[in-house]
């Protein structure tokens, strides 16, 4: 059997520093830290990243390439209701797998002007997908909104996926977050469209309701 060549280094560090900054929040995640858990010395860590900075950004890097392949809405067709609970899912997901980024979103922008141009254009990114789905869904007369409600709806379908987690850890700091958290809150961003939809789609909706509203 041929043995998988091993990882290098570099990726090491950076898969190993997005798992302890996810676990403990970036600020408390040190370069020595990084270090320990990958049993290397600090000189080789910064043979590789000089400074946790870089190592910040080149996962961000990262974070960018995976979020902005989720955030296209359907070219060749009219796009439908399921479209957009598709586009919720796959937006939390990868805000799971990126979620210190979130959690600790205002640190990391208030000293970090490139982060915080990028996390930017990304928010305008996801307005702007989750709106053309909406119009889609106007197109295909399976909701019914004016332009102004479905930008608003767009705004708001984006302030509660980025600030989902944070509410989850409120709610109960105790608590572990896990992957039912993530699909209560697509449901509740999906939930913010229901009263714009009709026909099909609202049916749709409602039987999605039963495996989230208990009585």
């Amino acid at each position: 059997m041929e043995r998988k060549p091993k990882r290098r280094t570099r990726e090491r560090i950076l898969e190993t520093s997005l798992v302890l900054f996810n676990e403990f929040g970036e600020p408390n995640v040190t370069t020595q830290l990084i270090s320990d858990e990958l049993g290397i010395s600090p000189g080789n860590l910064y043979y590789h990243f000089r400074s946790k900075d870089e190592i910040i950004e080149t996962v961000f890097a990262d974070f960018v390439r995976d979020i902005d392949a989720t955030l296209g809405a359907p070219e060749l067709r009219i796009p439908d209701v399921e479209d957009l609970w598709l586009f919720l899912h796959l937006l939390f997901e990868n805000i799971w797998r990126y979620r210190f980024l979130y959690r600790d979103l205002n640190e990391l922008l208030s000293r970090n002007r490139m982060l915080e141009m990028q996390f930017k254009r990304i928010m305008a990114h996801k307005v702007k997908t989750a709106a053309l789905i909406c119009d889609g869904l106007v197109a295909a007369d399976s909701m019914r909104a004016s332009k102004a409600e479905i930008q608003t709806l767009a705004v708001n379908m984006v302030v509660l996926a980025t600030y989902w987690l944070s509410f989850e850890f409120v709610r109960d700091a105790r608590r572990t977050i896990d992957g039912e958290a993530l699909g209560r809150g697509a449901y509740q961003a999906m939930a913010l469209v229901a009263p714009y939809m009709s026909g099909d789609s609202r049916a749709w909706f409602q039987e999605l309701s039963k495996a989230y509203l208990t009585s």
